[in-house]
């Protein structure tokens, strides 16, 4: 997609992307501010407006409606929260829109503020050149902590009388459009043995048992990687499991009582996560488990999922992503290992694939930022589709 990428983005959307950034909208704090600013600019348009809470009340997911709500339409959506900065050395205040060099500095800048920003600064062009397809925002709290927030905005949307006809995810694509990607559960497990003193042999050791655990979930990675199945679309071309962080043991000299893990499964769409979560339960309860309780009884193994998050993939004569494909002006669709909220939308009902500007390697890292022409080119892509919902 080459839409006169010599040319600035409009004021309009500069504008929008630096109101946006200055939210600190890190997920350990609220993003209330940033929902009234959304909501009000929205309302303002004529937009009716629908808002869930987290349980604190500090947050909240916005969906709102442009156009009439009699008929299918089509959604745009992203997520408010952003990472944080702590620890990150950057050049400028991450909170402050900064140009240089014809590149867009600050925090969400990539993911995903950009996109949200090019949604409410043409809105108004929806609106002029008058809707024939409803225009529904999407605008979700603490993505970046498992998709936790859209959960409670996909409940809340089953209640209306007519969905979505059909997704568009703003992640930092790159404009390209992703028609699938991976699965993720994260999970933990939390090994309980018994304390002693290490030189009396009467303890049951929850590190070593912990060890033992990580290493089945190692020897299935590595079946995985021989045996597949594969799919060379993604990369790697096959599910991943790994383990990110443990903790356990007070003192050299003491049987460490507790060991606490956490690991992930990234499966390909169409490989049975629940199946391999099961695999690494039943080794714990029946190779590790006995041994532990023939010592203590009330030591064992005990296994949490914090977070389930579908992958999708929509093959690429689906009209969700024949649609989009056209609306960028390319003829190519990609597949991604990392997770959105596209796989939740499309286990809902709702077909949906990624497409937005920006690129993921430029988030997440100090000096987060956009490119002049990728707000160019997300211009233009939100153009073509007013030529398809305008009269």
């Amino acid at each position: 997609m080459d839409d006169a990428p010599d040319m600035p983005p409009s004021s309009s959307v500069l504008a929008m992307v630096e109101r946006l950034v200055g939210f600190d909208t890190t997920s350990q704090r609220s993003n209330l501010d940033a929902i009234a600013f959304l909501r009000e600019t929205l309302e303002g348009m004529g937009a009716r407006c629908r808002l869930t809470y987290d349980d604190s009340g500090r947050k909240a997911n916005l969906y709102a409606t442009l156009g009439a709500d009699d008929r299918p339409g089509i959604m745009l959506s992203g997520h408010t929260d952003v990472v944080p900065v702590e620890g990150q050395d950057w050049s400028s205040d991450p909170f402050r829109l900064t140009e240089r060099d014809g590149k867009y500095f600050g925090r969400g800048s990539a993911d995903m503020k950009s996109f949200i920003a090019l949604c409410l600064a043409l809105a108004p062009e929806f609106l002029a050149r008058g809707l024939a397809t409803p225009l529904h925002f999407s605008f979700s709290y603490d993505e970046e902590l498992g998709c936790v927030g859209v959960r409670r905005l996909i409940a809340d949307m089953a209640g209306l009388p007519i969905k979505p006809k059909l997704c568009i995810v703003g992640e930092p694509t790159g404009m390209q459009v992703i028609a699938g990607h991976k699965g993720k559960k994260s999970l933990r497990c939390h090994v309980h043995g018994k304390e002693s003193h290490s030189a009396l042999g009467q303890g049951v050791n929850a590190v070593e048992a912990a060890a033992e655990v990580i290493a089945h979930i190692k020897a299935v990675q590595r079946r995985i990687r021989r045996d597949g199945p594969f799919d060379p679309a993604y990369e790697p071309p096959y599910t991943t499991l790994h383990t990110g962080t443990v903790q356990g043991g007070r003192a050299l000299n003491i049987v460490p009582r507790d060991c606490r893990f956490d690991f992930e499964i990234r499966a390909l769409p169409g490989h049975d996560s629940d199946a391999l979560y099961q695999e690494i339960r039943h080794f714990a309860e029946d190779q590790i488990e006995p041994e532990m309780k023939e010592v203590d009884a009330t030591t064992g193994v005990e296994f949490q999922m914090m977070n389930d998050t579908a992958g999708f993939d929509l093959p690429d004569d689906h009209p969700a992503v024949r649609f989009v494909t056209a609306l960028t002006g390319a003829n190519q669709t990609g597949r991604v290992s990392f997770g959105t909220e596209a796989g939740l939308f499309n286990e809902a009902g709702v077909p949906t694939v990624v497409c937005g500007p920006g690129f993921i390697d430029q988030a997440h890292r100090p000096d987060e930022f956009i490119s002049a022409d990728q707000l160019v080119q997300g211009e233009a892509f939100l153009r073509r589709l007013m030529d398809h919902v305008c009269r």
